[in-house]
């Protein structure tokens, strides 16, 4: 057996007939956030919530920089601007699904999420907006984020709200595809939902693996190899080796050739402005390789990629986040989430203090579906999480 130190906990490595890899960890990422998890005190907060900071930090420049890159002094981060999160859509609306799943279980169908979703009153844009308005209208999932009656398909909004699915399933790539399923395709299909795919795999590996690099590939295995999104993702890959320290050559090229060649139905216009899910994902895998694990330039380079440039830092600081745990992100991030820990979230029912323990609950039920198991040992729980490679989806055509 051999044994690797890291940052969030310690990680043994076996692997028997079964297959098993068996992971203590004593600190696990959920909503953004890691945590100690407790025999007798529960769960202990030691972390940011890292989609919070994310779209907190790129807050101030979505939009403004459509087609090229924004270079303009961002704000300096304080650690008061956390509270921003609070009212984004980004967050609010991935929120609904938790409540939706806690209503109906995991096991939730299309149809209840669709109705849960229906049934929300916050404000919507694009492909949300539709998704929504064809359910309230009789058009029920998946063909209320089918190309058929959807516009906007191909936009990036279950990319932006796909988190939850990750961070639920620990280790657990197609439990996360499956869930991630059933909300994506109230709103979309196609490249559309291959991004909230992608994104939440990346979770998923990101509790295991430190290396950014092998995140982003693990996670291109829960989608179409031949994917429009699964190419643009590889040409960020590419041309981060070629270009290993210019993200700029690699911003123009993907600008060059992914911008003006829209992946289907998304939202874009003339000026420039273009909510593509495989571009503003490549954006967030740039920001993950060009950022190499320093948090303040993850931030950075995604936030100066442009476009929805709110969104883009929160999903590459989340999936940072669960990659470094508490001890890793640098002490300027890690103030200000005390201040804000019981104010409810915009249009939702949950507070960050109340969240994670929720979130733990089904991270728990996951992990026991897929043939694991939980126990405590030295007054810590200890989960034993079988493997689970990623499995892509058949390519919609």
């Amino acid at each position: 057996m051999r044994r690797l130190t890291v940052l969030y906990g310690e990680y043994y490595h076996s692997i028997s007939r079964r297959r098993y890899i068996v992971k203590r960890v004593f600190i696990m990422a959920l909503v953004g956030l890691v945590f100690a998890v407790g025999a007798a005190s529960g769960a202990q907060y030691r972390q940011l919530a890292g989609q919070m900071i994310g779209v907190s930090y790129g807050g101030p420049t979505e939009f403004r920089a459509q087609g090229k890159i924004y270079e303009k002094d961002i704000p300096a981060w304080r650690a008061e601007r956390v509270q921003d999160s609070l009212g984004q859509d980004d967050v609010y609306v991935e929120m609904s699904f938790l409540e939706a799943i806690e209503k109906y279980g995991l096991d939730i169908t299309y149809e209840e999420a669709g109705k849960s979703f229906a049934e929300t009153r916050f404000p919507l844009w694009h492909a949300n907006n539709e998704g929504r308005k064809n359910v309230r209208n009789g058009i029920m999932p998946p063909d209320s984020g089918s190309p058929k009656y959807n516009p906007h398909c191909d936009d990036i909004d279950i990319q932006i709200e796909s988190d939850l699915f990750g961070l639920i399933n620990p280790g657990l790539p197609r439990s996360s595809n499956a869930i991630c399923d059933k909300f994506g395709r109230v709103m979309n299909s196609g490249n559309g939902l291959y991004g909230g795919l992608f994104i939440s795999a990346m979770y998923t590996q990101a509790f295991f693996e430190r290396d950014v690099g092998k995140v982003v590939r693990n996670a291109l295995r829960a989608i179409p190899a031949w994917s429009i999104y699964a190419k643009t993702i590889r040409d960020v890959m590419l041309w981060h080796k070629l270009y290993p320290d210019d993200w700029r050559a690699t911003w123009q090229r993907v600008q060059d050739k992914w911008a003006a060649h829209p992946s289907g139905r998304c939202s874009t216009d003339p000026k420039g402005f273009n909510i593509d899910a495989n571009l503003n994902g490549a954006y967030v895998v740039m920001g993950l390789l060009y950022g190499d694990g320093d948090l303040g330039k993850t931030l950075e380079i995604a936030t100066r990629c442009g476009q929805d440039s709110d969104c883009n830092p929160a999903n590459a600081s989340g999936v940072l986040c669960t990659i470094l745990g508490y001890s890793g992100m640098p002490d300027e991030y890690k103030g200000g989430i005390s201040a804000i820990s019981d104010r409810k979230f915009a249009e939702v029912k949950y507070t960050f203090n109340s969240v994670v323990p929720t979130c733990l609950k089904y991270a728990r039920e996951n992990i026991k579906r897929a043939g694991g198991s939980s126990k405590v040992v030295g007054g810590r729980e200890v989960f034993l999480i079988p493997v689970q490679y990623p499995l892509a989806p058949k390519l919609e055509r």
